[in-house]
């Protein structure tokens, strides 16, 4: 691990600590969430742009459903 990035990680996992209140004994939780923050902001974003278009996909059989005409409620018969 370079000394950049695991100064980057021990500065987010105290800021992660200290908005959760400061609490006792989930330091390698914060630890963890600040690796994966720190180590997922350094990856290309290339790879996001295809889960969007799957996204947009799964949306379009969604409206398409919704632009069916509700059916007229049948008149009850008089006894």
């Amino acid at each position: 691990m370079t000394d950049d990035r695991q100064e980057r990680i021990r500065r987010r996992a105290h800021e992660i600590w200290e908005q959760a209140g400061r609490p006792e004994g989930a330091h390698m939780e914060h630890w963890e969430q600040a690796t994966a923050e720190i180590d997922g902001a350094a990856k290309p974003k290339a790879k996001a742009a295809p889960k969007k278009a799957a996204a947009a996909k799964a949306a379009k059989p969604k409206a398409a459903k919704a632009e069916k005409p509700a059916k007229a409620a049948k008149p009850k018969a008089k006894a």
